[in-house]
């Protein structure tokens, strides 16, 4: 399996640099089985059935871009330079791991100050990386880190225009509440209330899972045969509450469809060890490329993905490589905007009679 495989040709002006307004005008492109017919999110009442459930992650998307400078103290090389970081994710310590540029330039040891109230220690290098130890921790580090920072913006909108106050909400669910991810779940990002009340009042439930989607989602495959490749981990949890509904809706015969390809590998997870969704707590890097066997999942909301990425690969193992094709090149074809701030598909694979049947293992 190539990595050339999972490519395609994407004019740039399709890539979003700004979300549809109000958030559920956006086009949604339905693909059910070999159909495929254009709609908007507006109409995902009228395409879901009473008794789906939708899988929500509600991670929320910290401030975790920062400008700062560097404070050298002591010859040589006294003064001060400007730095760029984005936080990755907290350690056990109290640390931060974080990208940093220029990493070079920067000495174990050094401060570097974001504002008056907040400020960081450099504290080691490697792998490309450093990790930061900040002079306030608890809600005091929450506050300044909310003054500080800007939302993290995904490098091909970030390369087009910086991040500013209107992507303090665009780059936010309506329901984002456990702080933690440096990206958000993009496909969610369509719903505002009125879809939501629209789908309650036709019988469509929800159930809130967590999984904290970190910057290496926006990491490229560098390897050739894509089985080899190594997933980045995220932390994620499925709680009792959860998983106790979905497995009530399936054993109702009613169907599960997550929002977005984060909540998809989250459920997918916590059914790998039994068959079955289970409560599960922990870091996630499971792989998704045609082959992969679903347990839970019997359909799809989400984005539209990166040429050569782990998410085309996703989108492949559900619908079959050459239905993604045929489906990415009609929405190319027709207009569809891509990426974060794009338009979203609803992605609903052909029944498949052995979907529900939880004997085979991986």
């Amino acid at each position: 399996m190539k990595l050339t495989d999972f490519d395609f040709d994407l004019p740039q002006t399709l890539i979003a640099t700004r979300p549809a307004r109000p958030r559920r005008s956006a086009r949604l492109l339905v693909a059910q089985g070999e159909v495929i017919h254009d709609a908007r999110v507006t109409d995902l009442g009228h395409l879901l059935q009473p008794g789906d459930r939708l899988v929500l992650n509600d991670t929320k998307v910290i401030p975790a871009r920062l400008s700062g400078r560097r404070h050298r103290h002591g010859a040589p090389g006294e003064g001060a330079a400007k730095i760029e970081v984005t936080l990755l994710e907290p350690g056990a310590d109290g640390t931060w791991s974080a990208l940093i540029k220029p990493l070079r330039k920067v000495r174990e040891g050094e401060d570097i100050v974001f504002s008056d109230a907040l400020s960081a220690v450099l504290v080691a290098k490697g792998e490309g990386q450093g990790r930061l130890r900040f002079n306030l921790t608890g809600d005091d580090f929450d506050a300044a880190l909310d003054a500080a920072g800007a939302m993290p913006l995904p490098p091909y909108i970030a390369a087009k225009r910086p991040a500013d106050a209107q992507d303090r909400e665009d780059y936010q669910t309506v329901w984002a509440r456990n702080a933690g991810a440096v990206a958000a779940p993009t496909a969610s990002l369509h719903f505002d209330e009125v879809v939501l009340d629209d789908l309650r009042a036709r019988g469509v439930t929800f159930t809130h899972v967590t999984l904290h989607v970190g910057a290496g989602t926006f990491l490229p495959v560098k390897v050739e045969d894509v089985t080899s490749h190594k997933m980045h981990a995220e932390w994620g949890e499925v709680s009792a509450q959860a998983a106790a509904e979905i497995a009530e809706t399936r054993a109702a015969g009613g169907r599960i469809i997550p929002v977005g390809t984060t909540a998809l590998r989250l459920i997918e997870t916590a059914a790998r060890a039994t068959g079955e969704i289970v409560p599960w707590q922990g870091d996630t890097d499971i792989f998704i490329y045609p082959g992969f066997e679903f347990r839970v999942t019997d359909a799809l909301m989400t984005n539209f993905h990166l040429p050569k990425s782990t998410l085309m690969m996703l989108v492949s193992a559900l619908m079959g490589q050459d239905e993604i094709r045929r489906i990415y090149a009609h929405a190319v074809a027709q207009g569809y905007r891509f990426f974060s701030y794009g338009d979203a598909s609803l992605l609903i694979p052909a029944p498949n009679p052995d979907r529900r049947d939880t004997s085979a293992t991986d």
